[in-house]
């Protein structure tokens, strides 16, 4: 009997350290950060100084002394060129980007995501909006003016150049073509109508962030478009936690985000002023 309780005990304390290990490795799953922003320094390029050269991985280290986790930092345009192999722990879990395309890519997945926080520029906005423009010597004044142009649109994923551009030239007695002329980048569509030869006039919808580095990387000389138009302001970078969080794991993830604006040297790195910022009150307008 004596032996058997000996063995019993030791297969016990056995069995209790499997379940320790298998409890801390549960705790120690790291969590899969994808980047999206268009600012960030791997999605931009570096010629304009000190703008949009966003250094992710200062969060990504912030984040991980935070949540005292393991965090796995991807950078992407789109979440449907990530394969299975790059999720460090197997899920998508933090998706950071633009608030529109992110909502875009992760319905596509099958992911539902929750809006956390948004990230500040500069001058402490948490939006962005889309701008008409046109060629220089182009007559056109106002997007009223633009009846029979050839109109480049952003993406269906980009609010600021899609919808908000349809919906402000829709006002303004605009008859669009059941097929819309598309540029996925805004340095295309710019190009496009300074490319445009003959009677066809053109015009194209660029975002309001992206307009300092079409003259800044030499895409177009200064003073090449005017602008004749702005769409309303959208949502700008918003950081996303996936249903694959608990809720428990995604308020650490939140508090963890708000602790940024204590960071300068953080802050500084991310091109923010304030850091992020709650959403509380933007998701709730949105359902009403």
């Amino acid at each position: 009997m004596h032996l058997f309780a000996r063995q019993a005990s030791l297969f016990g304390a056995m069995l209790l350290a499997v379940i320790s290990a298998t409890t801390l490795y549960a705790e120690e799953k790291p969590l899969t950060m994808v980047v999206m922003d268009p600012l960030a320094a791997p999605l931009s390029c570096p010629c304009v100084e000190g703008y949009a050269q966003r250094k992710y991985e200062a969060l990504e280290a912030f984040l991980e002394k935070q949540m005292g986790q393991s965090v796995h930092l991807l950078f992407t345009e789109s979440l449907e060129t990530l394969k299975p192999e790059d999720l460090a722990g197997g899920t998508i879990d933090i998706v950071i980007g633009k608030d529109s395309v992110v909502r875009y890519d992760t319905k596509q997945k099958g992911l539902s995501a929750t809006a956390l926080a948004r990230l500040t520029d500069k001058t402490g906005s948490t939006t962005q909006y889309g701008m008409i423009v046109v060629p220089k010597d182009d007559p056109a004044q106002k997007p009223a003016d633009l009846k029979g142009y050839q109109i480049y649109f952003g993406a269906i994923d980009a609010a600021e150049k899609h919808e908000a551009a349809i919906e402000l030239l829709t006002k303004a007695g605009i008859t669009l073509p059941e097929t819309l002329e598309i540029s996925q980048a805004c340095s295309d569509g710019a190009c496009k109508i300074l490319e445009l030869e003959g009677p066809t006039k053109g015009a194209a919808v660029i975002s309001s962030y992206a307009a300092p580095l079409l003259e800044g990387c030499g895409t177009i000389k200064k003073g090449d478009l005017r602008v004749i138009g702005k769409t309303k302001t959208v949502p700008f970078v918003t950081a996303f936690a996936t249903d694959n969080l608990s809720p428990e794991q995604q308020k650490k993830v939140h508090d963890s985000l708000m602790m940024v604006a204590t960071e300068p040297e953080l802050c500084s790195q991310l091109e923010t002023l304030v850091g992020f910022v709650p959403v509380e009150e933007d998701e709730a307008a949105k359902k009403k």
